[in-house]
């Protein structure tokens, strides 16, 4: 079930699976951010409350107006200045973002992770992955891919889902979020 097949990862999230991915923060649970099926076993496999948003990691900030109704000047100069990297920004949701990944909120919390096993499989993938921690609810976040085992391997599917082992994350706690959907910004 560990892996660092990335066409097997790509594949796996395109037939509906679920990867947990490497960030340079913690690992995350990924699934395709526009397969409500996908998204609904993020839940499912975390014991994670429906009502909880996802984070939505992108490939690079030109895939941004996809996920945001407005890129604000400030939300532009922040993804330039710290994409990619350990920064989430809560920007106002685009309306073709699904409520399942916003938890129903008006905001849509979007981030480009630095690692680079992650930015190859966004880049391949072409389109967001909604990705919280890969660990149930409550529980630690994972830095290594046996971390997302122990904790996650009873309730993942061994021939639909994968992690991908990208080896331990190099900042080890979860990214610094800033809420864009307020004037001035706030951490």
């Amino acid at each position: 079930m560990i892996s660092d097949d990335l066409d097997l990862a790509v594949e796996r999230l395109r037939h509906g699976g679920v990867v947990a991915i490497p960030t340079e923060t913690v690992y995350g649970l990924a699934a395709d951010a526009g397969n409500r099926a996908a998204v609904a076993r993020i839940f499912e496999i975390k014991g994670r409350p429906t009502d909880h948003p996802l984070i939505v990691h992108l490939a690079s900030a030109d895939q941004l107006p996809d996920w945001a109704a407005d890129v604000s000047d400030a939300a532009a100069k922040l993804a330039t200045t710290c994409w990619p990297g350990p920064l989430t920004m809560l920007v106002p949701r685009h309306p073709d973002v699904d409520n399942d990944v916003t938890g129903c909120l008006r905001t849509s919390g979007v981030r480009v992770p630095s690692h680079p096993l992650a930015q190859s499989l966004l880049t391949r993938f072409g389109s967001g992955l909604a990705a919280p921690s890969a660990n149930r609810f409550g529980k630690v976040s994972p830095t290594t891919a046996q971390h997302v085992l122990d904790d996650l391997g009873p309730f993942l599917d061994p021939a639909r889902d994968l992690i991908l082992d990208g080896g331990a994350s190099e900042v080890g706690v979860e990214s610094t979020i800033v809420d864009l959907t307020v004037d001035p910004p706030q951490v």
